[in-house]
């Protein structure tokens, strides 16, 4: 969704990471534990798809896993993708942005697979 673009004035979908099981996921120092389980993701996507439910926009759950080392413009995964927190440059075809930026990019074409491919799945007829 573009910048200053509301899901409810034009976007098809929210998109969100599916994080069911961080907490058991995520390997953090002692201090950083405590910021972590603190957060309550779960009472978070419930707002989301609570607020994008009366807006009649439809929320789709997507993989998380390696979006922030996954270049939204050719695909390509790689560790070394992820200069920093804050930087991105793409080893294959060498796109640089803001990491998170680029992250977004990657979650938001996952979530619009998933949403393509539930529009064209579809439970065969019965034959009576």
């Amino acid at each position: 969704m573009p910048p200053g673009r509301s899901a409810s004035r034009g976007a098809r979908a929210v998109a969100l990471e599916d994080l069911t099981g961080i907490r058991r996921r995520v390997r953090l120092r002692r201090p950083q534990r405590v910021t972590l389980h603190s957060w309550s993701f779960h009472q978070l996507g419930a707002f989301i798809t609570y607020k994008a439910k009366r807006a009649g926009v439809p929320v789709v759950c997507v993989d998380p896993a390696h979006s922030s080392r996954e270049c939204a413009e050719c695909s390509y995964t790689h560790k070394a993708n992820r200069i920093s927190q804050a930087s991105f440059i793409c080893q294959g075809c060498g796109v640089a942005c803001h990491a998170d930026r680029n992250a977004s990019r990657v979650l938001a074409r996952r979530g619009q697979n998933v949403w393509n491919a539930g529009r064209k799945s579809h439970v065969p007829p019965d034959n009576l």
